[in-house]
């Protein structure tokens, strides 16, 4: 069906239903289907609140204030205060209070000004409000939270979070785009000229910014390649796919090279066999025949290479956001590796030795999960399926569709 027929056809019936509720029929003629438009004075609400009821002042709690003290301040008794206090015990704890929230004081429109409502904002979405009537009520409310579907671009001038406050761009944006390329662009080594653009949703309270929702489709551009992601769910969930079906979570390699044995395990206290004394082993020894090819177990960027004490000769990657990896006591270094260089999965990257702190060739191998050791034997990065041959066809339309509105947006620096 051709969508610029269906898109006028949902606003149609929309305006429709919209007239349909504001048209009332005439008294006295109860099956003429003559309609008249309702004389109706809708008041405005806030929290619930008819706000042409009310005289309103807004204010921030200030350090150290008390619920007490905010209430006593517009004339309301502390006794009313102790009991609002008692009340609301299993639906907000006073006590909670914190400094630089909004509040709303909502009072009598007469020259009285009694206190009605306090009503306390405890984040952007979520307030309380208190009845300062007899009642002493309590009550929780969420804010409507307005999602829009947007779109952007921007070429890359420094890096990419400065190119998003440049554009006026949430820069929430450049984590959800260093979580969705993690396993395929190096945001640590993007360049002056890439540039990128995509479609994503935001989500709105009052009009402040409550953060980014899902991104639906982004068009990356670095170092002259084009790099695609798609949202898209097969049985359960959504996950990420390149223009060809594939999903881009990838997987590591189990080892990073062909060993005859495993001769030192991940443990808190090793009895080191030069040092003879105990401290951390915070890798895996395995054991290979000097001049083994010691290979990266994924893409990524090298950080260090060199010599460096009891590890020997090492070479370093950040494969992404999350992990590193480190090869140690290397006899020699691969072809091309350098600081700085990228790497493949499966590149060789060096060669077993016995540099450095070492009773005989192996590999230390270590991996770093946030910047934190983790026992390379229990890596949990398992690789993401790809598109199945069931969904291909919708797929296919999807990232089609996609892909003429990405096309749309216009490049902006």
């Amino acid at each position: 069906m051709n969508k610029k027929v269906i898109i006028p056809g949902i606003i149609g019936l929309g305006l429709l239903a919209i007239v349909t509720l504001f048209l009332v029929k005439k008294p006295g003629f109860p099956n003429s289907g003559v309609a008249e438009t309702a004389d109706l004075h809708l008041p405005v609400m806030r929290f619930g609140l008819p706000v042409d009821s009310f005289n309103i002042i807004e204010g921030i709690v200030k350090p150290g204030q008390n619920l007490g003290e905010i209430l006593t301040g517009f004339g309301v008794p502390m006794s009313k205060v102790d009991q609002l206090s008692r009340n609301s015990e299993e639906i907000f704890d006073v006590r909670k209070i914190r400094s630089g929230q909004k509040f709303f004081l909502f009072q009598s429109p007469d020259t009285v000004r009694k206190a009605c409502y306090l009503v306390y904002e405890n984040n952007l979405v979520e307030y309380v409000i208190f009845g300062l009537s007899n009642s002493m009520s309590i009550s929780r409310g969420e804010k409507k939270v307005q999602r829009m579907q947007k779109s952007a671009s921007g070429i890359i001038a420094s890096n990419l979070w400065n190119t998003m406050t440049d554009n006026d761009l949430n820069p929430m944006l450049a984590i959800e785009l260093s979580k969705i390329y993690a396993w395929t662009i190096d945001f640590f080594g993007i360049q002056k000229g890439d540039k990128f653009r995509l479609l994503y949703e935001e989500q709105f309270v009052d009009t402040v910014s409550t953060g980014v929702g899902p991104v639906y489709a982004v068009e990356f551009e670095h170092m002259g390649k084009n790099y695609y992601a798609f949202r898209f769910s097969q049985d359960e969930g959504f996950d990420y796919f390149d223009d060809k079906g594939e999903n881009l979570r990838k997987a590591f390699l189990k080892a990073p090279l062909e060993f005859s044995r495993i001769s030192s395990r991940f443990s808190g206290s090793r009895l080191h066999p030069v040092l003879k004394i105990r401290r951390p082993h915070h890798g895996v020894d395995y054991a290979a025949p000097l001049g083994t090819p010691v290979v990266s177990i994924g893409d990524g960027t090298v950080i260090g290479k060199g010599y460096q004490g009891g590890s020997g000769n090492f070479v370093k990657i950040r494969h992404n956001a999350v992990y590193t990896t480190m090869y140690l006591h290397l006899s020699r270094f691969g072809k091309g590796v350098s600081t700085g260089s990228r790497v493949q999965q499966g590149e060789v990257i060096g060669y077993v030795g016995s540099t450095g702190l070492s009773t005989g060739p192996h590999l230390d191998f270590r991996v770093f999960m946030n910047g934190t050791p983790i026992d390379p034997l229990k890596i949990d990065a398992p690789p993401g399926d790809p598109v199945k041959t069931d969904y291909k066809q919708d797929f296919i339309h999807t990232r089609d569709s996609l892909t003429v509105c990405l096309y749309s947006i216009n490049w902006h620096r």
